[in-house]
Formats: structure tokens, sequence, C-alpha cells
């Protein structure tokens, strides 16, 4: 059995090794074996296998943030999974090719959607539809406000906001990523720039944006404030910058705007197992309808890591890289 594993840290494809060891047994009471489908490289992977990420783990690290696989086997006592369904991983450790999981540490997740896709689900759907619902209560023609909006978060907040009746103004550093957004059902794309409030105001009839969603930091924190109406919620989930957010007196203390963290990974520990498998249908469900569809640029097998990684380093990339570490899926 094959799994992918971090010896040191550094640059991702020169530290990533393939590893064999026995297969495992048959699960245990309150477990299934799953036969992983699809795992992406996330950039929380890449930052994590170069030592920049929030946490280190210790090395050697077995590495996979995301991962869905088809049960082929159930422990004891497990009698709302059979063999066949497919599940979507909530641990890490997702790049092999079979995997024994507690029952607590797996979704099901809709049969009839594409496995790649379904691969995807745990983070950037499900970060998405948090900071969409989460913050502010928005109802339907309310106007929010992302950067970074050609990431694969901000994909799926396009997606799903349009999906529910909200208008997105999204926010680019590039002319040519204005049109694919647009095709996708972005209501407004604009380029940053120091004159952002303005333009926001003329693209959207002076609308009172409520919800910012940043994923730069440093000055674009402050200029997706200027866009947005007194009372306003900023909700940071990224750095891209490098750079720390910024907002000013004025916007906090007198419009009375707040700045907002987000990390999937501590919001969903606060989260009742009833209100995870709940976010998970949700997300799921649009996956499976074709609402919420990630680019998928290119797919490696387990023995092709230096590829995918190599690959997944890339800028101007179209989609996603993800291992199929079972070959490819259907």
């Amino acid at each position: 059995m094959k799994f992918l594993q971090l010896n040191e840290f550094g640059t991702p494809h020169q530290v990533v090794s393939v590893e064999e060891e026995a297969a495992p047994g048959a699960p245990a009471a309150q477990e299934v074996q799953v036969k992983m489908l699809a795992c992406p490289i996330n950039p929380a992977e890449m930052l994590l296998m170069s030592g920049r990420y929030a946490s280190k783990p210790d090395v050697p690290y077995r590495l996979g943030i995301e991962g869905a696989g088809e049960v082929v086997a159930v422990g004891d006592g497990v009698s709302h999974l059979k063999p066949g369904d497919r599940v979507m991983s909530l641990g890490r450790q997702n790049w092999a090719e079979l995997i024994n999981f507690s029952v607590n540490h797996v979704v099901k997740v809709p049969d009839n959607a594409d496995p790649l896709q379904l691969g995807m689900l745990k983070v950037n759907p499900a970060t998405a539809w948090l900071m969409l619902t989460g913050y502010v209560q928005l109802q339907p023609e309310n106007w929010l406000i992302q950067n970074a909006a050609n990431s694969g978060v901000g994909h799926a907040i396009i997606q799903l906001a349009r999906a529910e009746g909200w208008k997105t103004v999204n926010v680019v550093r590039r002319p040519w990523l204005i049109d694919p957004l647009k095709e996708q059902g972005a209501d407004v794309v604009i380029i940053d720039g120091d004159d952002l409030a303005e333009r926001v105001a003329e693209e959207t009839g002076n609308a009172d944006i409520k919800l910012a969603i940043d994923a730069v930091a440093g000055a674009s924190t402050r200029r997706l404030a200027e866009s947005c109406g007194d009372g306003a919620v900023v909700v940071n989930y990224g750095f891209l910058s490098g750079n720390p957010c910024e907002m000013t007196p004025e916007q906090t203390v007198f419009r009375d705007m707040s700045l907002r963290g987000f990390w999937l990974s501590k919001f969903m520990g606060s989260m009742e197992r009833s209100e995870i498998d709940k976010l998970y249908a949700t997300v799921g469900g649009r996956v499976a309808d074709g609402t919420v569809h990630a680019p998928v640029e290119a797919t490696y097998t387990l023995d092709q890591a230096v590829e995918a990684l190599e690959h997944a380093a890339r800028e101007g990339r179209k989609g996603k890289i993800l291992f199929t570490p079972n070959g490819p899926v259907t």
C-alpha cells in the first residue's frame, strides 16, 4: 500500500517521498476501510511542506489535508455506511491508496457526484459557505465583496452566492481574469487599486455592502472595508500579501466595522457532529447538482508525486492538481 510522506521541510517536490507498507487489515469496530479516489494539492499543503504553515508537524509525516474515496469494508457496529458508499475524510494524511478510518472521521457524500469534485469538498466549498453564512445574515439581492476572487475559495463563493441570490463584487489583480469569472456567475469583477471604493460604488449603484471576504491582507483589507457600508464585517482568511491586515480607526471606531479571522480547522473544532453533517450535506448537494464545480487542470498517481508537486507550484494554472491514488476515476 502506497502513501506520500514528508521527510523534511523545504521545496515540496524535493522533500516528499512515495512509501510502501502492508495494506491495513480488516476494519475494527466502528471503522470503515476506504479506497481513496481523489485528493487535491492545496495551497495550505504546499505551505506545510515548505515549513510556512500555521503549525509544523513532526517529520516524517504522512500528507493529505483532503480526500474522498469509496468504502470497501465496514467493521462491527457500522450500520449507516456500506461497501460502495462514497465518503469524504474529515481527517488528514489522505494521500494514500487505502485507509482505515473511524466512522467519526468520515462523512457520507453523494454517490452520483464527480469523485474529483468530492475530493475537493472539505476545504474550499465549506470555507466559502461558512464565511458567507457565519457572520452576516445576507438577504436576496444583498451584495458582498471579496478579493482573490480567482482562487478556489473565490470560485466557490461566486457559485454559492449566485445560487442563494446574493450578488458579488470580485476583486482581482489581472484583467484577463474578468471574463472567466463572469462566466462563473460573478456580478461584478473589478481590478484592485487605490480608487477601489469609488469604482465599486459606481458598479453596484452605491450598494450598502455588509460583508467583505479577504484572502490578501495588508492594504487590500483596508480597501475592501472602504468599499463597504457602516457596520460591515470584514472576514480575513488568508495573507497572500504577506502583510498584516490594515483597517483605519475611522473604519473601526466611527463606522463600527469589525475584522474577524476565519480558519476552517478551528471553526469546525467548535461545531457539533450534527452541524458538520449538515454543512457537508449542504455543500455536497451543491457539488452533486453542479452548482459548485472547481476546474481541474491535471491528475496524477502517487508515483508521480514529484511531477504533481512541481505542477501545483506553477504560476498561472487554470485549475486544481489532484492525486488519484488508485488510478483514474470516473
